[in-house]
């Protein structure tokens, strides 16, 4: 993966600079999956399913509008009410239903089932993954992306966009989106316990 970016375009803007997807097309017409990965929106309380807060409310609603351009063929989430909520808006933009993966077992587990639906998907399909923050780098992990990927605490405005393409590497861009995450986001105050 070669890309990693911060920028606050588009996902489709971003993807297109890139060579993600080729200028004039939709996903589709280039044969790359697009996988858009994003964390929950931010969480009421800190208990197990907690919904969103307002600042999580806002960031779902910042997400539809980051992947408006790009056009999605499904919304993939967990069981927990904090990802459907943050997926919903992106989803009923476009009419889909959100597809449910329960995390079962530990991260690895279920980042290998959702990079199994991933590459289930036909080639040239866009699809948006709601997670948490221990789960996401799993998930990049097991679609070919760097093993040492943190997601920290309060981090909440970062966007994964990995390019699969059967005929070449995967590719990663790191964006961002929505509110930006508060000084003191970062890593230093370590990482959250499992399901966040």
């Amino acid at each position: 993966m070669s890309h990693r970016l911060k920028t606050r375009a588009s996902v489709l803007a971003t993807a297109l600079v890139l060579g993600f997807i080729p200028v004039g097309t939709s996903s589709a017409a280039g044969q790359a999956t697009l996988v858009i990965v994003a964390r929950h929106g931010e969480k009421a309380d800190t208990t197990q399913d907690t919904p969103l807060s307002a600042a999580g409310e806002a960031r779902a609603l910042a997400l539809a509008r980051a992947v408006a351009d790009a056009r999605l063929d499904a919304v993939f989430v967990t069981e927990f009410v904090r990802t459907q909520r943050t997926g919903a808006p992106a989803a009923a933009a476009r009419g889909l239903k959100e597809r449910v993966i329960p995390v079962r077992g530990d991260s690895m587990a279920h980042a290998r089932a959702v990079a199994a639906a991933l590459r289930a998907e036909p080639p040239g399909a866009a699809v948006l993954v709601v997670e948490h923050s221990n789960t996401i780098p799993a998930i990049i992990a097991a679609l070919g992306g760097p093993a040492d990927l943190k997601v920290c605490r309060l981090e909440y405005a970062t966007l994964f966009i990995v390019s699969l393409d059967r005929r070449h590497p995967p590719r990663l861009i790191r964006s961002s989106f929505g509110v930006p995450d508060p000084p003191g986001a970062g890593c230093t105050s370590g990482m959250v316990p499992a399901g966040h």
